[in-house]
């Protein structure tokens, strides 16, 4: 079992229950391009559950033995209010806050359930595939954009903005809501820009959200934990 928790930048704790995760794939247009993806007419949805949450503030334990695990940074938002068929308004006054997120992927065994018409749980929801930053506020960010980035190594690997989102963040929200209901403690992934890759050991993850959130992370082979 997790023992995740989410928690404020400042290391309080957040009073709600860590729920499901869901997520948006392809919702920005290169990165669908660099894995020779098709651009989605609508929202792709999935859903991680609580047990593939782990702090990223902790060493990533790096499990290799189905294949390649790559990262996938993404803007993370955390929900504070129920949504049943949300509208616009709702959606955005259920924002509680703001942080940054790895959804790791076994790429390899993706692209073989891909290939077989499966559907991609197993390569997207094992344990410790979504570490999660503690959050900021909803107050103490831009109201109308966000950006985002990380560095591998200290050499920049990805950059993200949520004005080249395909679904933006409000709507993508509502429309989620519209299909399965929402709740407090509830985290929604935003999907990821390119410069995706496989994650190895030894390596540094700093990620960087709008100068407001700065998290530092190492990875390091499992066995060795």
């Amino acid at each position: 079992m997790t023992d995740y928790q989410h928690h404020w930048k400042d290391g309080m704790p957040v009073n709600l229950p860590l729920g499901k995760i869901v997520c948006v794939g392809r919702n920005y247009a290169e990165h669908a391009r660099e894995l020779n993806n098709p651009v989605p007419d609508e929202p792709l949805l999935f859903i991680k559950p609580a047990t593939s949450a782990v702090h990223l503030t902790r060493p990533i334990a790096l499990v290799t033995d189905k294949g390649s695990v790559h990262f996938e940074t993404e803007l993370a938002v955390l929900i504070g209010r129920p949504l049943t068929n949300a509208s616009a308004s709702e959606a955005e006054a259920a924002i509680l806050g703001y942080g940054l997120a790895l959804d790791l992927t076994y790429r390899d065994l993706q692209s073989e359930l891909k290939k077989k018409g499966h559907p991609w749980e197993r390569a997207k929801s094992f344990d410790g595939a979504c570490p999660l930053s503690p959050f900021v506020p909803v107050d103490q960010l831009p109201r109308d954009h966000q950006t985002f980035t990380l560095d591998i190594n200290h050499q920049r690997q990805q950059s993200g903005d949520t004005r080249e989102m395909l679904n933006q963040i409000v709507p993508l929200i509502a429309h989620m809501s519209s299909h399965f209901t929402l709740l407090p403690g509830d985290v929604i992934l935003t999907g990821t820009p390119s410069g995706v890759g496989p994650l190895q050991a030894g390596q540094t993850l700093s990620l960087e959200l709008d100068q407001a959130l700065f998290v530092e992370t190492h990875v390091v082979n499992a066995s060795d934990t």
